[in-house]
């Protein structure tokens, strides 16, 4: 396995006499999220079987040549490829991260353009459709474009709004089959079908919904927010890792934190009521 590490090898020997500033940075850019990976169920599981195969080729490189080492040096390249299309989600993630970080400040970005009015008008209608145990997916665009599932779904680019994400998920609208994609503060489109997650390690409990929340925040950076008609529970996902069961208050924190950056802080703010909302929708959701 040594030639998998000659080109590191390479290049960190023509910079040795600058010091380990430069393999530091490699250690952090590369290392740090490969380990990231392994938290995720699957990946753990892949690990093993990789560490498993490295001790059979340590084993083979030792008796020397033999049958084993043979079929272990083939299968070194099949295991490369396998890597890539397991992981091919979590990969191309973590390189469009390392795109965002040097990325030109003149680059688009879809960060920050929530005011805080936006994530009221969001956490109330999540809270709203909650209470009546009418089911809802918000889906809200990060970085990376979601122009695929944009253009398949029904086009409305409409300022977003409270009454307008709950007459969307009225059972009576034409549009509350699919997802809503939040752009900004404008609702990009609704009536979205998005790509459900293949994950064997999902609870057996999550319906279609969240199979697709996790799907959409797997294939991409996008967060989604949830609502079951099931159990009237609000649930928020980003990165494939659903978090289930909270209120108003933690869903406008995680939704804070998603948008502005995991570092940012909360500020404190009271969610206001609307008074005859309910009302106000169905009479929208009718015209």
């Amino acid at each position: 396995m040594a030639w998998l590490f000659f080109p590191l090898n390479v290049f960190s020997a023509g910079f040795a006499e600058r010091g380990g500033v430069l393999e530091v940075a490699i250690i952090f850019l590369v290392v740090y999220p490969a380990l990231r990976l392994l938290r995720v169920a699957r990946a753990a599981s892949i690990a093993v079987g990789i560490a498993v195969f490295a001790v059979l080729y340590w084993l083979a490189a030792t008796l020397g040549p033999t049958t084993l080492g043979v079929v272990c040096r083939g299968g070194l390249l099949f295991i490369a490829f396998a890597i890539i299309v397991l992981f091919q989600p979590e990969i191309r993630r973590t390189l469009i991260g390392f795109g965002n970080r040097f990325r030109s400040p003149f680059g688009p970005r879809h960060r920050g353009q929530f005011g805080e009015s936006i994530y009221d008008e969001v956490v109330l209608a999540a809270t709203s459709l909650a209470s009546t145990k009418t089911g809802a997916l918000f889906v809200i665009e990060r970085n990376i474009a979601l122009k695929t599932i944009v253009d398949a779904g029904v086009k409305l680019d409409a300022k977003l709004s409270y009454d307008l994400l709950v007459a969307i998920f009225n059972p009576a609208s034409p549009l509350h089959d699919g997802a809503v994609v939040l752009r900004g503060d404008r609702i990009a489109a609704a009536c979205c079908f998005l790509p459900l997650s293949l994950n064997p390690t999902i609870s057996k409990s999550l319906g279609t919904r969240h199979r697709a929340a996790l799907g959409i925040t797997e294939d991409s950076d996008a967060a989604a927010i949830v609502v079951s008609e099931e159990t009237g529970l609000m649930s928020f996902v980003l990165a494939g890792q659903i978090r289930r069961a909270l209120d108003a208050t933690r869903l406008r924190a995680a939704i804070f934190q998603a948008v502005e950056g995991g570092d940012a802080k909360v500020p404190s703010r009271e969610l206001a009521q609307r008074p005859g909302s309910e009302t106000e929708a169905n009479e929208i959701a009718s015209i």
